[in-house]
Order: structure tokens, then C-alpha cells, then sequence
């Protein structure tokens, strides 16, 4: 508790609370992208428990620190690079993540005569809710390593956690609604998923790349759209 009274702890857990809440918005996108393909009855109790489970995931990541570490030790090498379990934790999930937004963006290019009629099927509760639990173990990892980094004090992280996870919990309807309203920013944030999934097979394979600048390309990429959705609402209009 006494972590929480010095202005380093303060300024600790507000600047973890934002760095995880960034951390969370490619969760939140790939929940909306999932959960759109339920029954509408069924979306929002599964994005509640994706992001419950979520929660729970990077808990109970936090108290096993000493095993996170240990997947850093290299466990074989592959023509020179050493590699971990971290590393084939983030290669399998950007696998995942790659293979899922590029037949998403399929499915969406060219499966659109054949919507309609295959909607009732598109995917059940348990499928998805288990596609949810595998992005969450590689969302998870991500953002518990990061904050382990930032901060020592083990209260501050879970604190820090708890409160972007609300964060989230209150905007991820608002987030799906957005999304799944409108077909071009359903595409971007795809696009967005397949960029992160390339982020992840780079960083399990060795290549760091800084987030800061797949970040800001995001956040300029959805700035122009929002631009073309008030230009088409503009047109539409008149």
C-alpha cells in the first residue's frame, strides 16, 4: 500500500494505466472482429468474459514473474538465433493473428454475396470464446513482460491492470458497435490485426520492432478514415 503514497508510485501507475490501455486496443479490436460473428443475443456476454478472462490471464501471469523470466532462457537455436518459449509464444500467436485477419479480409472482400445467407453459422460460442483465450495468452504476455519492465512493485501492476481493463470493459461495446457499423474501418482494423500479427512473428523470431511507430501508423491510418467516414456522411447529406 505504501507504493501507492509516493509520487513515484503515483506516476507510476498512471503512466502503466495508459501504457496498458494502448496495449489493449489491438484486444479490443479482435473482440469486436470475433464477436460480430455471433448472434447478437450472445456478443456482448462473450466480450465481457474475453475481457474478464483477459484480466485474469495477465493476473495470474503477474504472480508467476519468476516463470515469464524463464521464458526468456533460450531453449534451442535455429541457424545461429537462440530461441525461447517467449519467442515461440509471440511467432505462434502472430501466426494466428496473421492467418485469421487475412481470412477475415477474405471473407469480407469477396465472401460478401454469400453473408447473408451464412450468417446463422458464422460461429458459435465456445469457437470463438476459445479464439479469444489464445489471443488473450499472447495479448497477455506482451503486456505483462512490458510492465513488469516499467514498474517493481507488483500492487502498482495489478492495479494498473485492473483499471485498463475497465477502461476497456466500459468503451469495447462502443468500440464493436463502431466497427461493425461500418465496413471500411472493419477492413482498417483488420489491416490493423495483420500488422500486429507481423509485429509479433518479427519479435518471436529475434527483430524488435518499437510499437511506437506501428502505433502512430495506426492512429494515422484510423485519423484519414475518419476523415473519409465524415466526407462520405458530408456527400450523403446533400
Amino acid at each position: 500500500m505504501d507504493a501507492f503514497l509516493t509520487a513515484d508510485g503515483l506516476l507510476a501507475l498512471v503512466t502503466l494505466t495508459a501504457m496498458e490501455i494502448v496495449l489493449g486496443i489491438d484486444n479490443v479490436v479482435f473482440l469486436a472482429i470475433l464477436v460480430g460473428r455471433l448472434p447478437a443475443p450472445q456478443q456482448e456476454p462473450a466480450r465481457r468474459l474475453g475481457l474478464t478472462l483477459a484480466l485474469g490471464i495477465r493476473i495470474c501471469l503477474l504472480f508467476a514473474i519468476s516463470w515469464i523470466i524463464g521464458l526468456t532462457a533460450p531453449l534451442f537455436t535455429v541457424l545461429g538465433q537462440e530461441i525461447s518459449g517467449r519467442d515461440l509464444i509471440l511467432f505462434g500467436g502472430g501466426a494466428f493473428l496473421i492467418a485469421k485477419a487475412t481470412w477475415e479480409i477474405y471473407d469480407k472482400v469477396e465472401g460478401e454475396a454469400h453473408e447473408a445467407s451464412a450468417a446463422p453459422a458464422r460461429g458459435t460460442f465456445a469457437f470463438v470464446l476459445i479464439q479469444i483465450l489464445l489471443l488473450d495468452i499472447v495479448f497477455s504476455l506482451d503486456s505483462v513482460i512490458t510492465a513488469v519492465g516499467m514498474v517493481q512493485h507488483l500492487s502498482i501492476m495489478v492495479v494498473a491492470m485492473v483499471l485498463s481493463m475497465l477502461v476497456m470493459l466500459v468503451s469495447s461495446g462502443a468500440v464493436s458497435a463502431f466497427v461493425n457499423r461500418h465496413p471500411s474501418v472493419k477492413i482498417l482494423a483488420l489491416a490493423f490485426l495483420l500488422l500486429i500479427g507481423v509485429v509479433l512473428v518479427a519479435d518471436g523470431l529475434g527483430t524488435h520492432v518499437n510499437k511506437a511507430y506501428i502505433y502512430f501508423a495506426m492512429a494515422f491510418s484510423l485519423f484519414v478514415e475518419m476523415l473519409n467516414l465524415r466526407y462520405r456522411k458530408k456527400r450523403g447529406a446533400h
